[in-house]
């Protein structure tokens, strides 16, 4: 288990990555499909960084 700040940088790093998968999602229903899936892109790639350091 990750403790002191590299854990709150960790659960920063989650919390952010759920806000890209929503409003990713949003502007993508929005009709902004370019920027949407960048978003999830990037929400992907960061949720895969927290995964590699967590191992």
């Amino acid at each position: 288990m990750t403790q002191g700040p590299a854990g709150t940088l960790l659960a920063v790093l989650m919390l952010v990555a759920i806000l890209l998968i929503v409003f990713g999602i949003r502007m993508i229903a929005r009709g902004e499909r370019r920027n949407g899936s960048l978003m999830l892109v990037c929400a992907l790639v960061m949720v895969g960084n927290v995964a590699i350091w967590t191992m």
